[in-house]
């Protein structure tokens, strides 16, 4: 499996029962995939995969919560060469809720800890298995915090950050590391947000992901508000991102 494609690859995706991670399992077994880890909190959320793909599907347990699950999954799924960190929770949290610290220690247990938790359980079988590719789901919230979202944007910005440490900390052993940014996208947590006017499906994503294998883009700008989004960013992508700060800093 090289890192421009999905053919003949040994997945494993977070969250995949629906929404984006559904999307992206349907992607990676029409473009080749030999097989699939669907994981999920419940064994039996893979049903549905299951019964649709047979045994290119295989489930396995994951809650990003819970670190025995994931440590778990990685010795069970030591063939993986391509993984997809998509599961993730969303608040609708204004620094002001009386819940706010709460919602954002949860966003954070998952969308942070539970990243890096996933990076320090696989990186070490995507490394024995040739380097592969890690992709992470993050989103335009990663860039802009929103009112309403406060607690997510916050988690999702941290995210962002360790995505690009990895970036550079994997690169050393072979591994290609995406970071994807969608807008509103139509899944449960894009309608609980409130985005199902203006949501596009959750495709545009998985299809994004595909596309981005065959060039050396770091982010992934998926949908119509991302991408808007992305043109602007790219800038600062170039100035600051891809450039050396600490070496011009030296001189």
């Amino acid at each position: 499996m090289h890192s421009d494609g999905v053919q003949g690859a040994v997945a494993l995706v977070t969250g995949a029962n629906r929404g984006i991670g559904k999307a992206i399992v349907e992607s990676l077994i029409k473009q080749g995939a030999d097989k699939v880890y669907a994981a999920v909190r419940t064994l039996e959320n893979a049903q549905a995969l299951i019964e649709k793909h047979g045994d290119k599907i295989v489930p396995v347990r994951i809650d990003l919560t819970q670190p025995e699950t994931i440590i778990a999954a990685a010795k069970q799924c030591g063939d993986v060469n391509f993984l997809v960190n998509n599961a993730g929770v969303l608040s609708i949290t204004t620094p002001f809720s009386d819940r706010a610290i709460e919602a954002l220690q949860n966003e954070f247990e998952v969308n942070v800890f539970g990243l890096i938790r996933i990076a320090q359980a696989f990186s070490p079988i995507l490394k024995k298995n040739g380097g592969g590719v890690f992709i992470q789901l993050n989103s335009v919230a990663s860039l802009k915090g929103f009112p309403d979202f406060a607690t997510y944007s916050a988690s999702k910005a941290a995210a962002y950050s360790i995505t690009q440490s990895l970036r550079e900390l994997l690169a050393e052993q072979g591994t290609r590391v995406l970071s994807i940014h969608p807008g509103p996208i139509d899944t449960d947590m894009g309608n609980e947000a409130g985005f199902s006017e203006i949501a596009e499906p959750a495709e545009v994503v998985s299809d994004a992901i595909i596309d981005a294998l065959k060039s050396e883009d770091f982010h992934v700008f998926p949908d119509t508000l991302a991408r808007k989004v992305g043109v602007v960013y790219q800038i600062f992508v170039r100035d600051i991102l891809e450039a050396n700060l600490m070496e011009e800093n030296a001189h």
